[in-house]
């Protein structure tokens, strides 16, 4: 079970969290999550326990409990959500009969109007050209 720790003071180690999260069973990995600009703890991380009944145990014991003058939140972690981008290209509603016909004349007109062009030379914009 992958557990996300909150309110990590920025002098809080991995091997600080790790060992503290050890206390209560086994501990597969322990991540905490740095600002990529200045490298310091964003405050927050990760911490994976393979048992289940070993990490609601922590939850239990460790959510609200003070490391490093901080007190910490630890709770289940949450799947990422899909970025909007992939949501909306599998949502994305299927062209009918009607919007497919539009589409269709548009680029006929569009044709048409460039027909007029090379057959009469460029058509005015406004009155302002001499």
């Amino acid at each position: 079970m992958k557990l996300l720790v909150r309110n990590l003071a920025t002098a809080t180690t991995e091997e600080k969290l790790k060992s503290l999260f050890a206390e209560h069973g086994k501990v597969q990995s322990c991540n905490l999550v740095l600002d990529k600009a200045t490298g310091k703890s964003k405050g927050f991380g990760f911490v994976e326990m393979p048992k289940a009944g070993e990490a609601k145990v922590a939850i239990k014991n460790l959510n609200g409990y003070k490391l490093a003058g901080n007190f910490i939140r630890v709770k289940k972690a949450e799947a990422k959500k899909e970025s909007v981008e992939a949501v909306m290209e599998t949502t994305k509603p299927t062209k009918t009969k009607a919007a497919k016909k539009e589409v269709n004349i548009q680029e006929e007109l569009k044709g048409n109007k460039d027909n007029a062009l090379n057959i009469y030379g460029k058509i005015k914009e406004s009155d302002d050209e001499f």
